[in-house]
């Protein structure tokens, strides 16, 4: 062959190999594996796990498929202490929790836990969308690994218990489950409880044992963790209000394309206003299924339902006391209270 054919070959073989090169390219790029991201919420069927399907639900198709959503609820990957490390840590993307359990990283993280901050759901509603507080909670874990994307109020508290308790003197003495908070340590030590901290996951057997004697969670985990079979008794104090946080692991946030950084950020957020009316819908279907399947729920005499509120008027500002950083915090959620209350009454 001459060498002016060779030239010729060569350049076709280069051409070719140039052409292989990009179609390959271009099928490892169509054929890259979505992005998983795991989101670990301890309830089911119930508010906070719902908020978490809508949420992957939205990234899944906002994203295109780039981004592959996991949800497990029921505490499944580890109850609530491990869902905050492993978010912490990588090994969950998302978690979905009271953020008061994350009091341990930093104490504001509590402070939406402080007794009489709200007077209904929708108010608790208005208050975790107005910017003030929502800026305050979502850059609290900013230095602990966290970064948070929504939050919204899911319902009131009530407290199941195994006997009744009818009147504000029957609970003293009783041993109940709280949240992992200092303003509701001091809340229910006030009402004459011993106040014990536990996951949700842990409290059902620890009323069968009769480590406790009930707890204070909302109507949803009361009704679809089936405790009626164990505690039937709601007493409806309605205090403190459980609020939700979506925190995500900041590495895993910071390691995607910045698009899908804003995505996250603006579906969370989308997807904590949308919960709203959901959240609503729920709180009354479950008082109706409690009541329907053999559960009783108990309303205080108003007199000491109001005497209830008095004693515990004072403990968001007791609490808060124990630092400037709380005090500052606490201030804010309590004036963002008083602006959306006001709001509500014009």
């Amino acid at each position: 062959m001459s060498s002016k054919y060779r030239r010729i070959a060569c350049s076709f073989i280069a051409i070719e190999a140039v052409a292989l090169t990009l179609s390959l390219g271009a099928a490892r790029a169509e054929d890259q594996a979505p992005i998983v991201m795991k989101i670990s919420t301890p309830t089911i069927h119930d508010i906070p796990d719902t908020y978490a399907r809508n949420l992957g639900a939205a990234l899944e198709k906002d994203s295109g498929g780039r981004i592959k959503v996991e949800v497990y609820p029921a505490s499944q990957l580890g109850a609530i202490p491990r869902q905050i490390e492993g978010t912490q840590f990588g090994a969950i993307q998302c978690e979905v929790v009271p953020p008061e359990f994350m009091s341990g990283l930093d104490p504001r993280f509590g402070v939406l836990a402080s007794p009489g901050l709200v007077d209904s759901q929708q108010h608790g509603q208005r208050l975790a969308g107005d910017p003030a507080v929502r800026n305050l909670m979502l850059s609290l874990g900013a230095d602990k690994g966290l970064h948070g994307v929504g939050l919204f109020m899911a319902e009131p508290s009530d407290v199941v218990t195994k006997n009744p308790i009818r009147h504000l003197e029957d609970f003293k003495g009783k041993k109940l489950r709280i949240f992992a908070s200092p303003f509701q340590s001091m809340a229910f030590q006030l009402l004459g409880v011993t106040p014990v901290a536990m996951s949700l996951g842990d409290v059902l057997p620890a009323i069968q044992q009769g480590a406790i004697d009930g707890a204070v969670t909302g109507m949803g985990p009361i009704a679809n963790m089936h405790f009626v079979d164990t505690a039937k008794f709601v007493t409806m104090t309605n205090q403190p209000s459980i609020f939700i946080i979506a925190e995500v692991n900041a590495k895993w946030y910071e390691a995607l394309p910045k698009d899908l950084q804003q995505l996250v950020d603006k579906d969370a957020a989308e997807q904590a206003i949308a919960i709203n009316p959901i959240a609503i819908d729920l709180r009354g279907k479950t008082e109706v299924n409690y009541a329907s399947s053999g559960g009783e729920e108990i309303k205080l005499p108003a007199a000491e339902q109001a005497s209830m509120m008095k004693t515990l008027a004072s403990v968001g500002a007791d609490v808060s006391k124990s630092s400037p950083a709380l005090a500052a915090a606490y201030k804010i959620v309590t004036d963002a209270a008083t602006r959306t209350r006001q709001t509500a009454s014009q």
